[in-house]
């Protein structure tokens, strides 16, 4: 039978994931419960609310990055600030899980293992989906709950979850195809993010050439953003008009998607793929004859696709950083959260450093990532491989944290000029945005840094955790940078993240004090993750 053993498989991958898709799905849950909490206490009153709505409905860079407005509401409010988010991130959740539970096992060799016992062919495929829905099932509900303890209706909360749930389900199906098309899990994972940027994009474009209602309170998508799950997730409109029948959309695009799947299993090799793997030269250049040659061939395609996302957020925020008093209108609040987000100054200043240090977490994820990639290097046995030749621990690990930190440099004035430009265009003084929104992003560099620096140290001391741990510190930062100031936190909560240390300029004068110290936690933290991996034991 094709589906003999799925049950098994299924306990098996609940047991693998039994902390990664929690902490997914408690982590999507508190973006969207302290995103409403912070639009309650961020305006007192429906005269704010229908400014704030205003103001992001007329601008086309927000349709863009926020979302589909819709609706004044308190729960219409805040969907418009926190959805997008969250399909995004249920999206990706999808895909990696699917992937991982399909492609990687192929990769690894366990599926030819376990396919050596009475296993189905389309056993493994359908247990990783059922395991992906039921994980947004599971999202949808807390979701839900959450919003409803939240004080907001029954029925938009649903169909907030419910859309939330739809969409990750719809990219589960996604990934069940790029997992056959593409041999490695790195390439199936990049196909399936391909198709959520694409799906952004026309979303984006369909949002942004949409139409306003009289009032400017509500924005009628075009044609582009019903071709997109992540349209059909925005296109419910919770807490505005709840339409449910929008769930046929991303439930049959699943179904048809996993038909095509199990279709193409038929068709293909255990552990090859339908795309043809591309052969190389048949001599390796000279610079793959190094560990840090080799790092840089690998990391490279990843760099790339940061850089091109950083640029691109980082001339957005700063072409709306001239018309953030409009957007902010006559909320006293919103102007008080975003000075506290950016620090004290003109409300220009404030909003700047306040999207320097957004972009400034977004490399972060990026160092934890990519770093993260020396614990799959040492249990996929290519690490072994590498240290059965003259390379030495010390060098091999060397050359991934000084690859690693290139990146992070790059990406770092990457994001300052690209938003210095964006700002320099809108307010007429490109110089002027340039030289100081590259200082701000540069100020950055050391928080960005630590968390490089908390990445290798796990790897050295933990390497069980190694994974999980640096992107719970990162968790930690971005609650506390993006939630904290709205929720009044302590201020010992808030001086947990290395990012609440550097000097928020341009808002702030430089300050070389608590950069120095920042440096030297990130140097002592490599330099002790890099004595403790040469004397531990490989894969363990």
């Amino acid at each position: 039978m094709s589906f003999t053993g799925t049950g098994n498989l299924l306990r098996l991958a609940l047991r693998r994931d039994r902390i990664q898709l929690p902490v997914w799905i408690v982590a999507l849950t508190l973006v969207t419960s302290s995103t409403v909490s912070g639009v309650i206490s961020l305006y007192a009153n429906e005269q704010e609310r229908v400014s704030a709505q205003q103001g992001a409905a007329e601008n086309a860079v927000a349709l863009v990055f926020n979302g589909l407005v819709s609706g004044t509401s308190e729960g219409a409010t805040a969907m418009t600030q926190a959805l997008l988010l969250v399909l995004v991130a249920a999206a990706l959740m999808s895909s990696l899980t699917v992937v991982r539970h399909t492609r990687q096992n192929e990769e690894t060799g366990r599926a030819e293992l376990i396919g050596s016992s009475a296993v189905g062919r389309h056993a493994a495929l359908t247990a990783a989906l059922i395991l992906a829905v039921l994980a947004n099932v599971v999202l949808a509900l807390v979701t839900a709950v959450t919003l409803i303890g939240s004080g907001l209706s029954a029925g938009g909360s649903l169909a907030a979850g419910a859309a939330i749930g739809a969409v990750g389900i719809a990219f589960a199906g996604v990934a069940a195809v790029t997992a056959q098309i593409w041999e490695s899990s790195r390439a199936a994972n990049g196909a399936a993010a391909a198709f959520l940027g694409l799906a952004f994009l026309l979303r984006a474009v369909g949002d942004a050439a949409g139409s306003l209602s009289e009032n400017s309170t509500r924005v009628s998508s075009s044609w582009p953003s019903w071709l997109s799950p992540i349209g059909w997730g925005q296109q419910i409109r919770p807490f505005d008009d709840n339409a449910w029948w929008v769930l046929i959309l991303p439930v049959a695009a699943f179904v048809g998607l996993v038909g095509a799947a199990f279709a193409l299993t038929k068709v293909r090799d255990v552990g090859m793929g339908l795309r043809a793997v591309k052969l190389g030269p048949p001599s390796a250049a000279p610079s793959l004859l190094s560990p840090f040659g080799l790092a840089w061939r690998l990391q490279r395609g990843a760099l790339l696709g940061w850089a091109v996302g950083v640029v691109i957020m980082g001339f957005a925020f700063g072409a709306v950083g001239d018309e953030i008093n409009d957007l902010v209108g006559e909320s006293e609040r919103t102007a008080e959260i975003v000075e506290q987000l950016g620090g004290a100054g003109s409300l220009v200043d404030s909003y700047l450093s306040a999207t320097i240090g957004l972009l400034g977490l977004a490399i972060g994820a990026y160092a934890v990532q990519l770093l993260n990639r020396m614990r799959s290097e040492e249990t996929t046995g290519g690490l072994e491989s590498l240290l059965s030749t003259s390379v030495s621990r010390y060098r091999w690990l060397t050359s991934q944290i000084a690859c690693a930190v290139i990146g992070i440099v790059a990406l770092t004035l990457l994001s300052g000029l690209s938003a210095g430009l964006g700002y320099g265009i809108a307010s007429g003084d490109i110089g002027g945005g340039l030289v100081d929104l590259t200082a701000a992003a540069l100020a950055r560099l050391p928080a960005v840094l630590v968390l490089a620096g908390v990445t290798v140290a796990a790897f050295g001391m933990l390497p069980r955790l190694s994974v999980v741990l640096p992107w719970g510190v990162f968790a930690i930062c971005l609650l506390i940078g993006q939630v904290g100031a709205a929720l009044d936190l302590p201020e010992a909560v808030l001086d947990l993240s290395p990012y609440s240390h550097v000097p928020q300029m341009p808002s702030a004068e430089f300050a070389a004090g608590p950069v120095l110290v920042l440096l030297l936690i990130a140097a002592v933290l490599m330099a002790g993750g890099a004595a403790l991996f040469r004397r531990r034991n490989l894969s363990i």
